[in-house]
């Protein structure tokens, strides 16, 4: 079992950055690729970002690409997410998600889901 806490969410204006920090327990992060995905509120929950066990790999959702950089410190059991010139459509609540096998966007894949962290984003 993996439990994932994530933190970081607020309110932002337009063009601002925010870095999510997303902290695993009970089992060591490195045994699983990470991604991040978003709610907002009416919609599915999106894809954003996904990084491999060992870090040499991230894949990224089509409308956070050279926006967003997500990256990971296995020795602290962390995963971030760095979100520079934020736009209102960035609004929602943020996710982290570990699968053991091969992340993908495809969220049904993921075991283990934190609760989420809010972010808004004013114009």
């Amino acid at each position: 079992q993996v439990q994932l806490v994530e933190s970081g969410g607020g309110l932002v204006q337009a063009g601002g950055s925010l870095r999510l920090s997303c902290s695993a327990s009970g089992r060591t992060l490195s045994l699983y690729d990470m991604a991040w995905f978003r709610q907002a509120p009416g919609n599915e929950r999106d894809f954003v970002a996904v990084i491999r066990k060992s870090a040499d790999r991230t894949y990224y959702g089509d409308s956070v690409k050279g926006r967003f950089t997500i990256s990971r410190d296995n020795a602290k059991n962390t995963v971030y997410l760095r979100m520079n010139s934020l736009k209102p459509e960035d609004t929602a609540v943020y996710y982290c998600a570990a699968t053991a096998g091969i992340g993908t966007p495809n969220r049904a894949q993921y075991e283990y889901w934190g609760q989420g962290t809010q972010v808004t984003v004013s114009s």
